[in-house]
């Protein structure tokens, strides 16, 4: 656990940015990358400066590269924004909507949710966290799941947060609902996803 939290706190140091890891790591966006001394910090430039905001928003969301690259082409392709395309696919992975709708305190802890069969898409028993819901899908907790005290706890801790308007959650039912694409607005603030669109169009 330490060795895991260890990576994710040199993530956050290395974009200077809480990613809400959970890894009391509240340090992260004052200090300087990995293998520079605290305070001290890489001259900008333009590329740099994409480069951190396209790793933020993949750490943020937890992929791999290969991944993060396919769904930037498979955004390209689509009519609109390709930066809004872009965020959209990364907010509908199952793993991402579990974790918006409560029954997981970070993405993490979703994915392991969903690989060990605790979660359900439309009743149907689905183990992918990379899986992308759609609009009108419905997202529950497994019957035999629902006295999971990491779900339970998860479901209390997500009343502090503030809630996601294309999602509508039922902790009574243990279930959630994808009502709509999120639009530009409920995106996180701090991600200009346009530096991510001109560093790989340079590509």
């Amino acid at each position: 656990m330490v060795a895991k939290n260890y990576s994710k706190i040199r993530q956050e140091r290395r974009v200077g940015q809480d990613l809400g890891f959970k890894t009391r790591s509240g340090k992260a966006r004052h200090m300087g990358p990995p293998g520079k001394p605290e305070g001290r910090r890489r001259s900008k430039t333009p590329y740099s400066e994409q480069l951190r905001m396209k790793q933020m928003i993949r750490f943020y969301y937890g992929v791999l590269e290969k991944q993060f690259r396919g769904y930037y082409k498979i955004a390209e392709r689509k009519s609109g924004s390709t930066g809004h395309n872009l965020l959209v696919i990364l907010e509908s992975r199952l793993d991402n909507i579990v974790y918006r709708l409560g029954f997981a305190v970070t993405r993490r802890e979703a994915r392991q949710l969903i690989s060990h069969g605790h979660i359900r898409v439309n009743g149907k028993y689905v183990n992918i966290a990379s899986y992308r819901c759609s609009p009108g899908d419905v997202i529950s907790v497994a019957d035999k799941s629902r006295k999971q005290l990491r779900i339970l706890a998860a479901m209390q801790f997500s009343e502090q947060r503030s809630e996601t308007s294309w999602l509508e959650s039922n902790f009574k039912d243990f279930s959630g609902e994808y009502k709509v694409l999120p639009e530009s607005e409920d995106m996180p603030s701090e991600f200009m996803v346009n530096l991510v669109v001109e560093l790989y169009s340079k590509c």
